[in-house]
């Protein structure tokens, strides 16, 4: 062979190992095409760090024929918005807070109950379990298809009026807190003024002090930079968040089975590296907030406790509107984990 020729019988062979593999039918049910991905943060968040992992995936498995465009930091909207448009097929995926779907799914705001899980771990074993599938059967009724459950992690509550070191410092404060009637009655029962609001409106909204804080995990504080208009961080972890990852049913019924078995798997391998990299970031993320002038303080256990104590009845509102079996099965799963 001309050695002008041996640079393309490579790239030939590169080709077939990505598309052949699967087989002469499977590459050609694999069509051109770009899938369109919005989210809320910003590109060295761990959650987009995620997608951008799904997408080299994505990519290698299709041969290049698919690719996945991200739209960070809600150039789409805030994550109502985008799950609308998810249900009408205008946006493609889309990940966000599963407790966010309670307007579709009424059982997804179990996942938020105050204090649920104490451990990441403990929910990596409910969301991949039983429970997380049960969940994603009632999402599909809804015409959303949920891939995966990535992690956002604990909640910790920022201000910028004073230092929380126990119950009563957080009566008062003005907070913005997600659009989800579980945050605005957890926020009240501990005496806040709790203000939803869009997530893209968050750092205008502290800058401005039309608010004076918010909750969230700390590599979110960081990445949004939260630190230039807060104060104060107390690390409560409050509340864990886990991330449904959504494709619309109007893409994925347009999918061949060869398509839909590189996104499922993508979406499982990037899941892992997604979770890892989400606990790793907390660590550096804490440290580049105290580097940044915020006074951290963490509450002492019997403080948590009685935060903890305050929020039954938020609890116990929300299992008894999911119902006896439902709730005792989220529980049941939670105990045997412990054990």
């Amino acid at each position: 062979m001309p050695v002008r020729f041996k640079g393309l019988a490579l790239v030939a062979a590169i080709g077939a190992v990505a598309l052949g593999a699967m087989g002469p039918a499977s590459a050609q049910a694999i069509q051109e095409r770009t899938i369109r991905w919005g989210h809320l943060n910003n590109t060295d968040h761990p959650v987009s760090k995620g997608v951008q992992k799904f997408a080299e995936i994505v990519a290698a498995k299709s041969g290049g024929k698919i690719k996945v465009q991200q739209f960070p930091s809600g150039q789409l909207g805030g994550d109502l918005q985008n799950v609308s448009a998810l249900q009408g097929g205008t946006v493609d995926l889309v990940v966000l807070n599963t407790g966010l779907l309670v307007g579709i799914v009424k059982d997804t705001a179990l996942v938020d109950l105050p204090f649920l899980f104490n451990n990441s771990q403990e929910a990596d074993a409910v969301m991949d379990g039983a429970f997380g599938k049960k969940l994603a059967d009632e999402v599909a009724q809804k015409n959303l298809v949920n891939l995966a459950y990535w992690e956002l992690g604990f909640r910790n509550i920022t201000n910028s009026k004073r230092p929380i070191n126990k119950l009563e410092d957080i009566s008062g404060l003005k907070l913005r807190v997600l659009q989800s009637p579980l945050f605005i009655d957890t926020f009240k029962e501990l005496g806040a003024n709790p203000t939803p609001l869009p997530f893209p409106e968050v750092y205008t909204a502290l800058e401005q002090k039309v608010v004076d804080g918010q909750e969230n995990p700390v590599t979110v504080i960081w990445d949004s930079k939260f630190q230039e208009v807060q104060k104060n961080l107390a690390l409560t972890r409050h509340i864990y968040n886990p991330q449904s990852v959504l494709i619309s049913k109007k893409t994925w019924d347009s999918m061949s089975a060869a398509e839909k078995k590189i996104i499922t798997d993508s979406a499982a391998e990037a899941t892992v590296y997604q979770r890892k990299t989400a606990r790793e970031a907390e660590s550096k993320a804490l440290d580049g907030l105290k580097k940044g002038g915020m006074q951290v303080t963490e509450l002492a256990p019997a403080e948590v406790q009685k935060i903890r104590d305050k929020l039954k009845p938020v609890v116990e509102k929300y299992a008894k509107q999911a119902g006896e079996q439902t709730y005792g099965q989220l529980t049941a799963e939670i105990a045997k984990v412990r054990k």
